[in-house]
């Protein structure tokens, strides 16, 4: 029995939310993947890549990977867009797939409080038109790498939440809303 559960998504579908609140409502440890990385590699995500290159920081997405795989129970692990791709994503939890369209995820980015926070720290977002064809290319991947696929488009966080609980017979906690 696999005891992670690995969130997979396009940017923006709220995985990081969605892992918090899965945390609360199970009693299971919540995890970021970029936060991990930036922690293996004493520095920040968007440096990584200006500084190092985008082969290097997916080397950094397999050693955090293996980490995972290695060191983690229990535990919910929110993913960066690309983390999909690690070869050994299966072995390390349950695969969720975050699913959303395109105009929706733009809409909850722009709807956020702190939206120009997050499209500033996503550069993929300055053309839209790539990042369209971006998750078109990965929709197709993300389906078949995921164990189940949950449509997060204009749902609360409470319902995906609860979604997930649902179908990976999750046991809530006692004094979980």
């Amino acid at each position: 029995m696999k005891t992670n559960i690995v969130l997979i998504g396009f940017m923006g579908v709220g995985k990081g939310r969605t892992a918090r609140a899965l945390a609360e409502k199970t009693g299971m440890f919540a995890v970021d993947c970029d936060d991990l990385i930036e922690s293996f590699a004493n520095s920040k995500v968007k440096k990584i890549f200006s500084n190092l290159g985008e082969p290097e920081f997916r080397a950094l997405e397999r050693r955090v990977s293996v980490w995972l795989q290695k060191q983690v129970k229990r535990t919910i692990i929110s993913s960066g867009g690309g983390f999909f791709y690690v070869p050994n994503i299966r072995k390390i939890g349950t695969v969720v797939y975050l699913h959303s369209d395109f105009d929706m995820i733009l809409d909850a980015i722009y709807a956020h409080p702190n939206a120009k926070k997050k499209i500033k720290k996503r550069p993929l977002l300055k053309d839209l038109g790539t990042a369209r064809a971006l998750l078109e290319t990965r929709l197709p991947l993300y389906r078949d790498i995921a164990d189940i696929e949950i449509n997060v488009g204009g749902r609360s966080i409470d319902d995906i939440a609860d979604d997930i609980i649902h179908q990976l017979s999750l046991k809530k906690r006692k004094n979980s809303h």
